[in-house]
């Protein structure tokens, strides 16, 4: 059909408000991943709702035990008489960012006929093999449903459900002093649940939504079993914060500090309308003025502190896993008991975590259920459209799954999954558990010898079936490659766009050893933890190690399907969180992340440690290789505080392949790949 000029002209023009719009808002064939009953989920959720519109009551006060007020709007549904006086099911978000930011997120996405045209052109512009590739990954999240998980879905309020949206302690308009998920917060979330089940239009059935740190806040509050809560479906989740996110390895991850400032420079920002109205929050002034810049000081700390013994002590709670602060960073799935859907991606700053909350939680499969996407934090849902082998968009998800388990509707959500995940290399699959039951853990060797597959990294080797017989030392240093990598993309939550980045390790492997297998013959599958045993040599008391895990096409092209990193002194593994495979290699090495456990390596001798590299799930086809990348830094991903980096000195590091203590990784394969 031709499209008029003035048409076409309208189309191009929205497109590119969308484009705008969305940046200021959110800046193989495999088992058929979408049931019979997608289909009617999406109709139910976008097609007429029981009440025509919604109600807001903004900034309502709710009394915490301490004293303590935050402040929540609480999102209705309503007709023309106004809100419904019924009492409904209610879902509660307590979020960092502000209920102003979900706000104007919300009505962003609530425009008539606009919000649909910009989602919908979002959700379809694509830029494939382009630079800007993964710009467009970014853009499709709007399609997928994230922006109403994240803040708030109109939906979902005008189809029979209230929305609470709370500033959390010390954030937003909510009185206060912030700490990220430290204990007061915690307890806060029980006490909101409560109150929100007790109001009049809240029919005591209560659950959970929210992305990023308000779906780590839900699985917080789910072992704590508040009564009232009867599901949650927490987004791009983490479990234990410090060695999924905060500081894995030992190293603290780069964008700590400008997530720090963004969340204190928001909490700042006063409710202006108070203000006008005569009724200004005079204690929120004064708690502001108390903490400005919260919990700053220690992210400021981890890069000022020059030796440990001038550790101060907000540092030393965040450094000692005993203190009461890590002991509330430490996740306990095995508590949870009400249904969960967990949504992840597998290039997630939490995909370490993800897959293990699942799995630990003591429920039936149905009941409990895993999606992992192929997204980084904030690209979550970009591959969630509900079409041809997609899964359904996420809003559509926490839709069916809110009816099923608080309106108590048979709506066969319990029979989709059990986990859904995008098999990287192939596709969306289905499958019953994660790890794919036929995967089993195997070692491939380190081996010096050329593979003849790249004459641009520090060093091309291969991958083995059995130890190298000859000894060899070979020489890493510190570089700045890792700025374009996928760790970078990862550890900006997703921020950096350019596809050569996440999409070609080539770019970042110049400056690393690659070890190579041969081509696989047949369709290869690689799913679970992986981990990496490695005998090193440093110059220096201390060494920063990282390792990719890459799929190498045909053509060269290397893209990473996980990622690992690790501080030698920090290499002490607790052998009872720990998994090991059938002959006692680890699969999963547990990092104690204690200073008190530090071990400073002795310059010259050899030393062996244990990195762990998230689970992932993928296929490698015919004519594909397995690759591992070992490297000596990863900035902007990983930054070392600063007596562990001193004491590294930015000096090189040494693998030394040696038969009698020998350097491999520990990979969950299936198929018979022909090595």
């Amino acid at each position: 059909m031709r499209i008029a000029p003035a048409r076409r002209w309208l189309r191009v023009s929205v497109g590119l408000l969308a484009l705008l719009t969305f940046s200021q808002v959110l800046v193989a064939p495999g088992t058929r991943a979408a049931p019979e009953g997608m289909a009617a989920w999406t109709a139910l959720h976008d097609g007429p709702q029981l009440y025509s519109s919604m109600h807001i009551d903004w900034d309502v006060p709710i009394t915490m035990s301490d004293g303590t007020v935050l402040k929540a709007n609480v999102y209705r549904p309503a007709d023309a008489n106004g809100p419904i006086a019924a009492p409904l099911p209610t879902i509660v978000n307590l979020t960092p960012y502000t209920k102003l930011l979900s706000m104007i997120a919300q009505t962003a996405l609530s425009v008539p006929v606009l919000s649909d045209a910009i989602v919908g052109f979002l959700r379809d512009f694509e830029l494939p093999g382009t630079p800007l590739e993964a710009l467009t990954d970014a853009t499709r999240v709007a399609g997928g449903g994230f922006g109403r998980a994240f803040a708030v879905d109109p939906n979902l309020i005008r189809s029979g459900y209230t929305q609470v949206v709370v500033d959390v302690r010390g954030t937003g308009f909510s009185q206060g002093i912030w700490e990220p998920w430290g204990p007061r917060d915690q307890q806060d979330t029980p006490e909101v649940i409560a109150w929100a089940a007790a109001q009049p239009w809240s029919d005591g059935s209560i659950g959970m939504t929210g992305a990023s740190y308000s779906a780590i806040n839900q699985v917080q509050a789910a072992e704590k079993r508040p009564p009232a809560l009867k599901a949650i479906v927490p987004v791009v989740p983490g479990n234990d914060l410090v060695r999924d996110m905060i500081a894995p390895g030992g190293a603290a991850i780069g964008i700590l500090l400008p997530y720090l400032l963004l969340v204190n420079t928001a909490k700042l920002l006063p409710d202006l309308l108070s203000v006008v109205q005569g009724r200004f929050d005079t204690q929120w002034l004064a708690d502001r003025l108390a903490s400005p810049m919260s919990f700053l000081d220690v992210g400021l700390q981890t890069l000022t502190t020059d030796s440990f013994d001038a550790v101060p002590p907000q540092l030393e709670r965040v450094l000692d896993p005993d203190s009461p602060l890590r002991q509330a960073w430490l996740g306990h799935p095995e508590r949870i008991t009400v249904p969960t859907m967990v949504i992840g991606g597998w290039h997630d700053n939490f995909a370490n975590g993800e897959p293990r909350i699942y799995q630990d939680i003591p429920l039936p499969p149905g009941q409990k259920q895993l999606i992992m996407g192929n997204g980084y934090h904030v690209s979550t849902g970009f591959d969630m459209r509900g079409r041809g082998g997609e899964p359904p968009r996420i809003d559509v998800l926490q839709r069916a799954w809110f009816d099923k388990w608080l309106k108590g509707i048979d709506n066969g959500i319990d029979g989709y999954g059990p986990v859904t995940m995008w098999q990287q290399g192939g596709g969306w699959t289905t499958g019953e558990q994660f790890p794919r039951p036929e995967a089993s853990h195997r070692r491939l060797y380190l081996s010096a010898a050329a593979s003849g597959t790249t004459n641009t990294s520090v060093h091309d080797g291969t991958l083995t079936a059995a130890p190298t017989s000859e000894e060899t030392r070979l020489t890493v240093a510190p570089g700045l490659a890792s700025l374009c990598s996928s760790d970078a993309v990862q550890g900006t939550a997703g921020v950096l766009l350019f596809s050569g980045c996440g999409k070609d390790a080539r770019v970042q492997e110049l400056s690393g050893l690659t070890f190579t297998s041969p081509p696989v013959a047949e369709p290869t599958p690689i799913s679970g933890p992986i981990a990496l045993h490695l005998n090193t040599v440093h110059d220096a008391t201390d060494g920063y190690w990282t390792a990719t895990l890459n799929d190498i096409a045909p053509d060269g092209h290397s893209t990473t399907l996980t990622t690992g990193q690790l501080m030698s002194s920090m290499r002490a593994v607790d052998d009872a969180q720990s998994r090991r495979s059938a002959d006692g290699a680890y699969t999963d090495p547990f990092p104690v992340m204690s200073l008190a456990a530090r071990e400073p390596v002795v310059p010259g001798r050899p030393t062996p440690l244990d990195l762990g590299l998230a689970s992932t799930d993928a296929i490698l086809q015919p004519g594909h290789r397995l690759r591992v990348d070992i490297f000596a830094s990863n900035y902007p991903k990983g930054l070392p505080i600063r007596p562990l980096l001193d004491a590294t000195g930015l000096k090189p590091q040494h693998l030394q392949l040696d038969p009698a203590e020998p350097s491999y990784i520990n990979v969950p394969l299936a198929g018979t790949p022909g090595w």
